[in-house]
């Protein structure tokens, strides 16, 4: 199983990134993103969780980012918008098949992606 995920980078405030995340081997529940800036502790971003495609986020994130999800594609995206430096970090995707009340918990996702870094300038 892995998760490849790609799309970090340099962009000033305001701006945007799209990340993606793909996998390969098998498919999750839950899909979706962490991040974790120097110094911090990983923390859950968003998740898509299936079936239905249901959408989570933190309220740090919310009306700025967009997680969806392809199916064909076994591909995760999220959509950065009105980038701020508080959103550098690196960014890992997750893939699990905890409960709904788990899925902020990064205990709950057992295949992580490599982490890839946004970095916001002011």
């Amino acid at each position: 199983v892995q998760l490849q995920a790609s799309g970090g980078g340099l962009v000033q405030a305001g701006g945007s990134l799209r990340l993606a995340c793909t996998t390969s081997g098998r498919t999750f529940i839950n899909m979706g993103w962490f991040r974790q800036a120097p110094g911090s502790e990983r923390e859950f971003v968003a998740i898509v969780r299936r079936p239905g495609s249901h959408t989570y986020y933190a309220e740090s994130v919310k009306g700025r980012f967009t997680i969806s999800r392809d199916s064909a594609k076994n591909t995760v995206y999220l959509q950065m918008n009105d980038l701020s430096p508080e959103d550098t970090a690196d960014y890992y995707c997750a893939g699990g098949d905890g409960i709904l009340s788990a899925i902020r918990n990064t205990a709950t996702y057992r295949f992580w992606g490599q982490g890839t870094l946004v970095t916001v300038s002011s």
